[in-house]
């Protein structure tokens, strides 16, 4: 007896859902016809995958420590006077500091690791 009774929001949400199914195939075909040849991602020396490797982790570094920096500035403000959320607030502003220091010093590390490589001399061996 519950099988006669039939919802009629589901029945008009159908078209939708296949509409919605057929543009997003077509936007991913699209996307894979119209895309260039895949790229061929080599370096020829240690030097060049030492220094992507650094742009890389100070980007991640920095990106991360802004949204930590923001979170912790948003849940401050909305904290209201509640110790706990202070202390939470608190905990992701050093986050925060931490990651920006850690971006900061990332170049320093990266010398640190050509000197322990061999590659301190610059000459791109």
């Amino acid at each position: 007896m519950l099988c006669r009774f039939r919802r009629p929001h589901r029945a008009k949400r159908r078209p939708l859902r296949r509409g919605v199914r057929l543009v997003f195939v077509a936007v991913v075909a699209a996307a894979v016809l119209l895309a260039d040849p895949p790229v061929v991602w080599a370096v020829a020396t240690i030097p060049e995958v030492i220094s992507n490797l650094r742009d890389y982790v100070v980007g991640l570094l920095a990106g991360l420590a802004t949204l930590f920096l923001t979170f912790g500035g948003v849940r401050y403000l909305a904290a209201g006077g509640d110790p706990g959320e202070i202390e939470g607030a608190k905990r992701a502003l050093k986050g925060a500091a931490i990651g920006y220091g850690l971006a900061i010093l990332a170049p320093v590390i990266v010398l640190v690791l050509r000197h322990i490589v061999g590659l301190d001399g610059g000459s791109g061996q």
